[in-house]
């Protein structure tokens, strides 16, 4: 049994178990204080019966004591390998990741002037450029990927395509313009998305669909962010954003320095409205590790399955080393 939760967004599994097939079937869980009520009893017994030799010093020559810690441990381990069995036996559901086969992902890049700025080096852009490529080139090969840029504006440099050489010299050919309108460029990459072909294996199947965003400033002009981060979430379209550069960063023109500071707040504010993640990232090796952590998220998905084998192994393997702790240390498998 295998039903798809929800798109991997680069947050934690939310538990091992997340249901049952057979819920009824944990009752046996009761064996387990049963079973550590008898284990209780028997050494208060084995306590008893100790005292019961008048010449202790006897008994230790005959049956020398061993550390009560060994018997405690043996029976934890069987103790939890019979809970363990038990939850397998209800046919326990979990959250595994498993590689997503088709989906469309659109980078959308900032080209304002600011990105001109060399807090980054060598300059915001180039090491965007540099880490966009190896983005691209690390998602999965049936993945159709879009390039949008944005200044004033937004552009679809490159449909969504499964074509990396032309996502590559989309990449490269990026060119700087003025003003910044982050909306606009989120407004341009959901249409870039509906540009996506089709499954061919399935042609009226949806493909899952996601945005990556880099932007170093913050919207000057043209339509808000709100209204954009609303329409994608109306759309289903995630949007992970990127804020790249320092609060130091500056730019020259005419002699006259600019500071270009980035606003983390308002690419965090459409992250979260999408259901997407928001990353920070000060230099080029920061931006790397966003992109990676990026392309695993997307390039895989949440689904939800039984995992009965996995229990039934776990409670096999603590069975089994329960039985060779009680062989080392006591020479019998009872102890």
């Amino acid at each position: 049994m295998s039903r798809v939760l929800a798109a991997a967004d680069g947050g934690p599994l939310d538990g091992l178990v997340t249901g049952f097939l057979a819920p009824e079937r944990l009752w046996l869980l009761l064996l387990v204080p049963l079973l550590v009520a008898a284990h209780v009893l028997a050494q208060r017994r084995r306590r008893s019966n100790a005292l019961r030799f008048s010449a202790l010093p006897v008994l230790s020559a005959v049956a020398p004591r061993r550390a009560a810690w060994r018997r405690h441990v043996v029976a934890a381990g069987l103790v939890a390998g019979v809970g363990a069995a038990a939850v397998g036996f209800a046919r326990p559901l979990g959250e595994v990741e498993v590689p997503r086969e088709r989906a469309t992902v659109v980078l959308a890049v900032d080209v304002s002037i600011s990105m001109r700025a060399t807090d980054v080096e060598p300059d915001r852009l180039t090491a965007a450029q540099r880490s966009a490529l190896a983005f691209v080139e690390e998602l999965p090969p049936r993945f159709n990927v879009g390039l949008v840029a944005f200044a004033g504006a937004g552009q679809v440099l490159v449909p969504p395509t499964t074509d990396r050489s032309l996502v590559a010299r989309g990449v490269e050919g990026l060119e700087l313009a003025s003003y910044t309108g982050i909306g606009e460029g989120l407004y341009t990459a959901l249409s870039a998305v509906e540009q996506a072909p089709p499954d061919p294996d399935d042609p009226t199947a949806p493909v899952p669909a996601a945005v990556v965003l880099l932007s170093d400033g913050e919207t000057t002009v043209g339509r808000t962010n709100a209204d954009a981060a609303r329409a994608a979430a109306e759309a289903g379209v995630p949007v992970s954003t990127i804020a790249f550069g320092t609060p130091g960063g500056v730019i020259v023109q005419e002699g006259v320095r600019t500071p270009v500071p980035v606003n983390e707040r308002e690419l965090a504010e459409i992250a979260e409205t999408t259901g997407g993640q928001a990353y920070e990232a000060e230099s080029a090796g920061e931006l790397d590790e966003v992109y990676q952590d990026i392309g695993s998220s997307i390039g895989t998905v949440v689904e939800e399955e039984e995992t009965t084998a996995r229990w039934t192994g776990l409670a096999l393997a603590l069975v089994v080393l329960s039985a060779l702790g009680s062989l080392m240390w006591f020479g019998r498998i009872s102890q």
